[in-house]
C-alpha cells in the first residue's frame, strides 16, 4: 500500500490504555490522534484525541483511560464506545468522535486517511523544550 505510513505494531496498543501520535493536516494543523484496542475487526481504531464536548484531550501522556470498551473524558465523565466513537451520556451525549483511518496489515498499524500526514510519535508539544532564553532584560 503506497500511500499507507506504518504507525506501531498492533502490540504497542496497550489494553485499557492508548497508543498517541501526531498528524498533520493540510493547512499544517497538528492533530493528536490515539489508537485504541476494540472487539470489533480490525481491533484497532484510531480517534482525534479529544472529546468533543470540550477541547479536553483523553490522552495526555498516560494513556486514555478506557473502562469496558469504552473511552472516558477525565473532564467530565463522557462516555465513547471505543469501536463506534459514539457517546450516549454525560455533556457530549448524541455525538461521536472524529475518526483516522487505519489499516492493520501484518500486526502492524498503518495511517491510511488521506487527511494526515505521520508526523511523531507521542502528542504536539512532546519533546518540546520550548524557546532558548527569552529573556531580554539587564540589570
Amino acid at each position: 500500500m503506497a500511500d499507507a505510513t506504518e504507525i506501531a505494531d498492533r502490540s504497542a496498543v496497550p489494553a485499557g490504555g492508548s497508543y498517541r501520535f501526531t498528524a498533520e493536516d493540510a493547512f499544517g494543523n497538528e492533530t493528536e490522534v490515539i489508537l485504541v484496542l476494540c472487539e470489533e475487526s480490525p481491533g484497532v481504531r484510531a480517534w482525534v484525541n479529544n472529546c468533543t464536548h470540550e477541547d479536553q484531550r483523553f490522552d495526555a501522556g498516560r494513556g486514555a483511560a478506557i473502562r469496558d470498551g469504552e473511552i472516558i473524558c477525565p473532564r467530565h465523565g463522557s462516555m465513547f464506545d471505543a469501536c463506534s466513537g459514539e457517546c450516549d451520556n454525560g455533556e457530549a451525549s448524541g455525538t461521536a468522535l472524529p475518526g483516522v483511518d487505519i489499516e492493520i496489515e501484518d500486526d502492524t498499524v498503518l495511517l491510511t486517511d488521506d487527511r494526515y500526514d505521520y508526523l511523531h510519535d507521542g502528542g504536539v508539544n512532546d519533546g518540546d523544550d520550548g524557546p532558548g532564553s527569552t529573556s531580554h532584560l539587564s540589570f
